[in-house]
């Protein structure tokens, strides 16, 4: 078969064009919108040393001090090995410092210390750049109306 006589494939579209803009599904359109944020966040807090991960979940203790490797899992929405690692990776830099449960000795509350609020602090000013640019051509109904949505959707899965 000759080249002239190959099926013309299709122009495939750039992000956030045909079916990857918006007439495609909600669910891909969130799946694409979430890998680029995540790929601008690793890019922001590269020379930090911080990954998207880790920036989570230093932003979960924050909120919410003194938590188990098992909650951060579900707050930080990673999975417990992966968690493990996290936890591991911040404690050996200073970021987070662990102490045992009252009762359970198997479990330990995790903290961040004074070198942890910093970083968290610096890698907060960098998030908080991409967050402004995700808002930036919304007004605040807009904004306000999607937040509402996504935690509705967030909402929606059973523990």
């Amino acid at each position: 078969m000759s080249q002239s006589n190959l099926p013309k494939l299709p122009v495939l579209p750039k992000q956030g064009e045909g079916k990857r803009g918006e007439y495609g599904y909600l669910g891909y359109l969130l799946r694409q919108a979430a890998a680029v944020h995540r790929l601008r966040m690793e890019r922001a807090l590269s020379d930090l040393g911080v990954t998207p991960a880790q920036f989570s979940v230093l932003t979960m203790l924050a909120a919410y001090p003194g938590q188990s490797n098992a909650d951060i899992a579900r707050l930080a929405l990673l999975t417990p090995p992966t968690v493990t690692v996290i936890v591991k990776n911040l404690e050996t830099i200073g970021a987070i410092s662990k102490r045992d449960h009252a009762v359970h000795g198997r479990i330990q509350h995790i903290d961040l210390t004074k070198e942890g609020i910093t970083l968290l602090a610096k890698c907060r000013q960098r998030v908080q750049l991409l967050e402004s640019s995700l808002e930036a051509e919304l007004s605040e109904n807009e904004s306000q109306a999607i937040r509402h949505w996504l935690s509705r959707v967030a909402q929606g899965i059973e523990d």
